[in-house]
């Protein structure tokens, strides 16, 4: 089982005596108290066929999940107005006909599916856990994945038939919940320092896992097939039409750990570089897939001094290039008060870049004013530089305001437009303003030079690029955008809630 900062490992052991007891003397020495649920089990399992280590683990099972039930209250998290587009949706079944369009499609536009992935509760809301221990919450990142998919059809020569359809990704911890018809797994990621650290060792003997498999950040495509993946597991393959999960795709076995929710394919080679987390050492492993997905071709730990949240790796045509800012997992601090994720304002952001099929020590580091960049644009070579485009804010959204603290407030007063610091010269409004921001590495002098590109007036984030220009000078990019933009040093216009950059246009 691979541990991430999701699906915390914590071990257990416990006495084996060296006696196989029989069944009969392990049926007297049970506990009154549990003589019900041992009933139960007798009734479920073949008493002539039945396993007692399996029996005992089960009834064990059993055992705590009584106790989580008598210690433990589930509540719906509310949705104000201002957060309804977090609420969930049901599954639809079969695919629907879209039959209110506007616009219309251009005429060389192919055929094929577009899906999408996101974060939708299961069980109606985000849950919260009330116990003598203390709060934990379920945070906006942890609904179980749901994929969203619209499905083009040319029917004439313009005419098409769209339809839309909507499925969970089944990973196993989506089936376990499901098979129970409730949340299983208490929320282990927000909340009183005890209560977390009791939630990741009851989830982890009860369930095998410290969290859910979450499958529920972004769906990719390699050789052919479709993924959707979380940065707490690996990618789970999905049929792009049913959108049915076939089952894990773990590298032929080759890679034992999380991955990152956006490996990317390299240009020229179409091979997929992918990057994973860990709390423990290594903190951050890259590997090299080959072109048809069938074998992990490198595998090289960077050998960093702390676990970092990198949410992304990037690519150029020779290079990958890694994120390492001060946005740490830590689960010691769990013990001592504090949150497993924790942004270090003081502390150092860098640019790692190393050749494609390099080690640790082939890494060239360039350390850049410290920020919070989870989310690549793209990165190019030019000339002796790599070029890396990025969407920067001065504080990380992740872990989110102090334990205590109104979320709704920190949220409003982070994404006030323009920031706004206090004499000290920290952030008092604005500090989760993103822009897109480039940063030029020189190779050959180790020099930085830094830029914001789209103004002072735009929050931008959730960068996208077209995947055939991936790592390779482009001209287009897209983001979502909060507000519009006064002025920036690249063309720039707004469609509704999305922002199309030019970056062929000239730079002031």
């Amino acid at each position: 089982m691979a541990v991430s900062p999701f699906a915390l490992h914590v071990n257990a052991s416990a006495n084996r005596h060296s006696v196989s007891p029989t069944f009969d003397h392990l049926t007297k020495s049970i506990s009154p108290a549990l003589k019900p649920i041992w009933k139960e089990l007798q009734q479920q399992l073949p008493l002539k066929k039945i396993d007692v280590s399996n029996a005992v683990k089960k009834a064990s099972g059993m055992v705590l999940d009584v106790l989580v039930d008598g210690l433990y209250r589930f509540v719906d998290q509310p949705y104000p107005p201002s957060q309804k587009n977090f609420a969930p949706v049901q599954e639809i079944g079969e695919a629907v006909e879209v039959a209110c369009l506007e616009g219309e499609l251009p005429a060389d536009f192919p055929e094929g599916v577009f899906v999408r992935n996101g974060p939708n509760p299961q069980f109606g809301c985000l849950q919260t856990t009330v116990s003598p221990l203390g709060i934990t919450n379920e945070t906006w990142v942890e609904g179980e994945g749901m994929l969203h998919a619209l499905l083009f059809k040319k029917t004439g020569d313009s005419d098409w038939s769209i339809s839309y359809k909507n499925r969970y990704v089944e990973s196993e911890t989506f089936k376990l919940e499901k098979q129970r018809n409730k949340p299983a797994f208490i929320p282990a990621i927000e909340g009183d320092p005890l209560a977390i650290s009791a939630a990741l060792s009851l989830n982890q003997i009860r369930l095998d896992t410290g969290n859910k498999f979450l499958c529920n950040t972004s769906v990719f495509e390699h050789s052919g097939k479709l993924y959707a993946i979380s940065e707490n597991y690996l990618p789970h393959e999905v049929d792009s039409q049913t959108l049915e999960t076939f089952g894990v795709w773990d590298f032929n076995g080759d890679w034992g750990r999380p991955c990152t929710s956006h490996p990317k394919k390299a240009p020229g080679s179409g091979e997929l570089v992918i990057m994973g987390i860990d709390v423990k050492k290594p903190f951050l492993v890259v590997g090299v897939v080959s072109a048809d997905g069938k074998e992990l071709l490198h595998k090289v730990d960077v050998q960093l001094r702390k676990c970092v949240l990198s949410h992304e790796i990037a690519v150029s045509q020779r290079y990958n290039i890694i994120v390492d800012h001060p946005l740490s997992l830590d689960v010691s601090r769990l013990a001592k008060g504090g949150q497993l994720l924790k942004y270090d304002k003081e502390g150092m952001t860098r640019f790692g870049v190393m050749p494609r099929y390099g080690d640790a020590n082939s890494v060239r580091w360039f350390e850049v004013e410290t920020c919070c960049t989870l989310h690549i644009l793209n990165t190019f070579e030019d000339g002796d530089e790599v070029v890396v485009r990025g969407c920067r804010a001065m504080t990380s959204i992740l872990p989110g305001p102090d334990w205590g603290e109104n979320k709704f407030d920190w949220y409003s007063r982070g994404f006030k437009l323009p920031p706004k610091k206090r004499e000290n010269g920290n952030e008092e409004e604005g500090f989760l303003f993103h822009c897109v921001y480039e940063w030029r590495l020189n190779m050959e002098t180790g020099e930085v030079q830094e830029r914001n590109l789209s103004g002072t007036h735009t929050s931008m984030d959730f960068p996208f690029s077209n995947g055939n220009f991936i790592g390779l000078k482009n001209k287009f990019g897209f983001t979502q955008v909060v507000d519009s933009a006064a002025s920036s040093s690249c063309g720039l216009a707004k469609y509704g809630g999305v922002a199309k950059l030019y970056f062929d246009e000239p730079q002031v």
